[in-house]
């Protein structure tokens, strides 16, 4: 096992915590499955609050990106079952274009974070990359547009690239080694 630092990194952590959870109710957005209903405990537990959790550990080593992503898909996992939850037992009524516009900022801010991971590694970069066309084809489902569906298959594949990620940075860091390999940068290390 690899000597012991002062603190260890929490990004697998989150990174499962979001893959997790996305393949779960992407598998539901896709129509593999009916209800969401499971996925929506698992959105406050896993989705969102491990990956706050993680985002304030990230803030600890110094990692503003880190941070920042998962601080704000923690939040967005809690905002979206707290949604639900409230939807679906009347205390909240959510039109599809109010639901579809958010989708859409969260598409907008998606875009924006994938640009930095031109300076990452390809798998962070694939993960961002299929989230922010996720977030933008359920956005415009929610629109009328009828792409749902096919953003539940990316969004698929966006979770299982993201729990690829955190068993990469795990197993490397267990054998003290690249055994998984992420990439390297898209855009290089200049």
């Amino acid at each position: 096992m690899p000597a012991d630092t002062d603190s260890g990194n929490p990004a697998p952590l989150g990174l499962v915590g979001f893959g997790l959870t996305t393949v779960l109710l992407s598998s539901v957005n896709a129509g593999v499955f009916g209800s969401a209903a499971v996925a929506l405990p698992l959105g406050l537990a896993f989705g969102g609050t491990i990956q706050f959790v993680a985002g304030v550990f990230e803030y600890r080593e110094g990692n503003t990106f880190g941070m920042t992503a998962f601080c704000s898909y923690g939040a967005f996992w809690w905002w979206f079952a707290l949604l639900e939850i409230f939807a679906a037992n009347d205390i909240l009524s959510v039109g599809g274009s109010t639901v579809g516009f958010a989708l859409l900022l969260w598409a907008l801010f998606t875009l924006y974070m994938w640009i930095s991971t031109f300076k990452l590694n390809w798998a962070l970069w694939s993960v961002f990359l299929t989230l922010w066309i996720t977030f933008a084809l359920l956005g415009l489902g929610e629109l009328g547009y009828g792409t749902s569906a096919l953003g539940g298959w990316i969004g698929m594949l966006c979770g299982l690239l993201a729990m690829y990620t955190s068993f990469a940075e795990v197993t490397n860091w267990a054998w003290d080694r690249v055994v998984v390999p992420v990439g390297s940068a898209p855009l290089g290390d200049d």
